[in-house]
């Protein structure tokens, strides 16, 4: 069968148009910064697996604090807000996918119509008519993507897409890490409350000895006095360390996405964190950051709007037609006679726009430069914050240990001034100095552990864990 000649001319203008697609669209490719070494340690051995893919159930693994961790994930309103962008994005993808079909719209009208007496027209029939159209029509049209600018646009759109899911995975690192960080953080104010509330039975039975050696005449009121202010500063220590407890408690229940209230915990001492952490190489590691996947999937969305304003400089080919039935007379309106149709292909060449197309163009070419510059950023800042809390948490076993020897210093001093001044060999001024520097140095302990115990959690959430 011999093919008519406009068909074949046709199908040869399509061929051409989709080699043409290939050759104008640019493949996206992964920015090189990417494989750098961004954070500042020795510790990266290539056979090595990361943290960041394992679960936060096997980092954490206090049972209660695993159950306030379920209930955030669970409730938490910024979760739930990330859910909804991401269902969103899925429908924007679902529309991006269906800009290859064609656009159909079928219905019924009804047309009045009566002409004016006073037009030529009028004036020649001399009186007015009345005429009734209906019509039963539908129209359909159809855009080849010769340029690949469709294809640019569902590319754009899944990176969008996938951009909102990592999204929805860095808020849950974010939480996981936040609320560990509280629940720690809540652990070390319990610890500090039972410090201060040692100390303070201690400073009450040391204004007891200071009373009865006044009486006695081996001290003065002015030792009484400090030895009362020593209780009243570590009572209000505990004032502020209760209030401290239920702020913190708010905001955990706030992560937890319900009303303020107590939080259950554990203690301090049952707390065991990871001896070390492998970390792998920073390429392998920083692929896990879900802001660095979300970073990199609006560089892949800008670099694709890119192609597709590109396309927009090129002709474009729209296939219309229309068909149905229509006729003066409802009564005939279902006759074969009242059938019509028609097609129209057109291959449209922009030329003048008030300068639209160029625009957006320009306009694509500096959000893709703002993407990658936000791409780069991302990528150095997730270096910067391995490399802090890999220097805290290496650091803190030396600082803890240090502090650990200058408490018990601090201790043995309390104990011989306090020994000296019963004999009445020394200064009750030394005995409260003493006092407070041991009280500082075991609430620096307890702080130095939290720092240990914080510094482990943001190394994790640094390395990208906490999403699985």
């Amino acid at each position: 069968m011999k093919k008519h000649p406009n068909i074949k001319t046709l199908l040869i203008l399509l061929s051409f148009f989709a080699v043409s697609s290939c050759m104008t669209r640019e493949k996206y490719e992964r920015p090189k910064e990417a494989n750098e070494n961004l954070f500042r340690t020795d510790l990266l051995p290539k056979d090595s697996s990361t943290i960041a893919t394992v679960s936060w159930r096997e980092i954490f693994t206090d049972p209660v604090l695993q159950k306030h961790i379920a209930q955030g994930l669970e409730n938490n309103l910024d979760i739930r807000i990330a859910l909804q962008n991401i269902v969103a994005a899925e429908s924007y993808l679902k529309q991006s996918k269906a800009a290859y079909q064609p656009t159909l719209s079928v219905g019924p009208s009804y047309t009045f119509q009566t002409q004016s007496l006073n037009t030529q027209l009028g004036q020649i029939s001399g009186s007015r008519k009345y005429n009734n159209l209906f019509d039963l029509s539908g129209d359909i049209s159809w855009e080849a993507d010769i340029w690949g600018k469709m294809k640019a646009q569902e590319k754009a759109q899944f990176a969008e897409y996938l951009g909102t899911v990592a999204a929805h995975k860095a808020v849950k690192s974010d939480l996981v890490a936040a609320i560990a960080s509280g629940y720690y953080q809540l652990l070390t104010l319990d610890e500090q409350k039972r410090i201060i509330n040692e100390t303070i039975l201690l400073r009450n039975k040391n204004l007891e000895t200071t009373r009865a050696l006044k009486e006695a005449g081996t001290l003065t009121e002015v030792a009484v006095q400090q030895s009362e202010a020593l209780v009243f500063n570590a009572q209000s220590l505990l004032i502020n360390t209760d209030t401290q407890i239920a702020l913190l408690e708010n905001a955990i229940s706030l992560l937890m996405g319900v009303p303020s209230q107590k939080i259950e915990r554990s203690t301090l001492t049952q707390q065991k964190m990871p001896a070390e952490y492998k970390l792998g190489f920073s390429a392998n590691l920083l692929s896990n950051r879900a802001d660095v996947m979300a970073a990199e999937y609006g560089l892949m969305s800008a670099f694709e709007l890119t192609n597709a304003a590109k396309a927009q400089f090129y002709p474009s080919l729209r296939i219309n037609g229309g068909g149905g039935i229509q006729s003066l007379d409802i009564d005939h309106l279902f006759s074969v006679n009242s059938l019509f149709a028609n097609v129209v292909a057109g291959l449209v060449q922009p030329v003048l726009n008030k300068r639209q197309i160029r625009t957006n163009y320009e306009v694509s070419l500096a959000n893709k430069e703002r993407a990658y510059l936000n791409f780069r950023k991302t990528l150095l800042t997730a270096g910067r914050e391995v490399s802090d809390a890999l220097k805290v948490y290496e650091s803190q076993d030396s600082f803890i240990d240090l502090k650990r020897k200058e408490l018990t210093a601090y201790q043995k001093s309390v104990e011989f001034s306090q020994e000296l001044v019963n004999y009445g060999m020394a200064n009750y001024l030394e005995v409260l100095n003493a006092s407070v520097n041991s009280l500082n140095a075991e609430l620096n302990i307890s702080n130095a552990e939290y720092a240990k115990m914080k510094a482990g959690v943001e190394l994790y959430q640094a390395l990208g864990g906490g999403w699985r």
